[in-house]
């Protein structure tokens, strides 16, 4: 029996019985034992990122109220509630809950700003997408975004970027774009939808970019950030509520003293929040690679339910958009995990850039 075989009659020793595994991991675990938690860990990953997309469909396709800055503001103010009952509760529960202090202070707030406005483009034209697009089409109406970082990392960083990587956000593109033919034959494209989307897109590579300018300023604590961007956000709205007429539609709005209705409001930035927590544990017990390949395959998922859901037929080359544009994703990740294994000291930039990345952070990110 040669060595290979040795390690591998090992290793199915240590899953099966445990032993000798406490010393490989330090922390007294079986293989088994961390192998089911991270299935758990992914798993509430996908149950809570799909959940509060279809949820979010749900509030935005309201037609009796067209409010989708409003819906966006008041999860944005559920986020800043629930950071502060996590502060208390990390208080009451030091051992069992861990979340920072939290003390608004009117200078950190100004230095989180540009990163606010930010923020709140990401949200809304994200929101405004999934309105006119649907749940089905989002993934493709939303897939730019890798496309955008590679673009903007070489405006704003000067990061130069690998043919191969290129080569991957050439197929990302072209899912797009066939995405798009096909849902015009289909008769059901919006070329609104499509446009938000695209802004969704550029303001969710921008995010990722004025994050790690700004982690700084709150100590490079993703919940102190979280916390002051939907702070302001909250006071932006607030302006912007009464300039794009939103402030009368909320008024004659008839089920506003329907308790179901605000039920379903708050369970949406309830998820909202959710997903940021969700997302950084998953990061923890896996990786910020790994955490990509699973939201581009929750991604494919969510599509699949939604077809499934809506019972509508989908042309073969509607398939092979989404195909292409979650292959191209996957690929990419790939090609940037081989070329950070390469040089050490960018995988360490990569790693900290990504796992800031998601549109999955904030309040009502995907």
């Amino acid at each position: 029996m040669n060595r290979s075989q040795l390690k591998r009659s090992s290793i199915l020793r240590m899953a099966l019985g445990g032993t000798g595994m406490e010393e490989q991991n330090g922390h007294g675990e079986t293989f088994l034992l961390r192998a089911a938690k991270i299935a758990a860990v992914v798993a509430c990953y996908w149950f809570v990122s799909i959940t509060m997309v279809f949820l979010n469909n749900f509030l935005l396709e309201n037609r009796e109220l067209d409010a989708p800055l409003f819906i966006t503001f008041y999860q944005c103010v559920v986020t800043v509630g629930l950071c502060w009952i996590m502060q208390m509760l990390s208080r009451l529960c030091p051992g069992f809950i861990d979340f920072p202090v939290l003390k608004f202070d009117l200078k950190t707030s100004r230095e989180v700003l540009p990163l606010s406005v930010v923020f709140i483009c990401m949200i809304t034209f994200n929101n405004l997408c999934l309105k006119y697009v649907g749940v089905a089409f989002y993934t493709v109406g939303r897939s730019l975004s890798t496309v955008f970082n590679v673009l903007l990392s070489y405006v704003i960083l000067r990061q130069t970027t690998s043919w191969r990587a290129l080569v991957c956000c050439g197929i990302i593109l072209g899912g797009f774009w066939l995405g798009v033919d096909q849902e015009g034959l289909a008769g059901s494209l919006s070329w609104t939808g499509v446009f938000f989307g695209v802004l969704a897109s550029a303001f969710v590579s921008m995010n990722a970019i004025y994050t790690k300018k700004v982690m700084p300023a709150v100590d490079g604590n993703i919940w102190k950030l979280s916390f002051y961007n939907n702070v302001n956000a909250s006071l932006l709205f607030l302006p912007l509520l009464v300039v794009f007429g939103e402030v009368g539609r909320i008024c004659s709005f008839s089920r506003l003293t329907d308790l179901g209705f605000w039920g379903m409001m708050t369970l949406g930035g309830v998820f909202g929040f959710a997903i940021g927590y969700v997302t950084g544990l998953q990061i923890k017990y896996t990786s910020p690679l790994t955490h990509n390949v699973s939201g581009t395959a929750k991604a494919c998922a969510q599509t699949v339910i939604a077809v499934v859901y809506s019972a509508s037929t989908k042309s073969t080359l509607w398939w092979v958009s989404n195909l292409m544009v979650l292959c191209g994703s996957s690929a990419y990740t790939w090609v940037k995990g081989l070329e950070m294994k390469k040089t050490p000291h960018r995988a360490a930039q990569n790693s900290d850039k990504e796992k800031l990345l998601p549109g999955e952070k904030g309040s009502v990110g995907v």
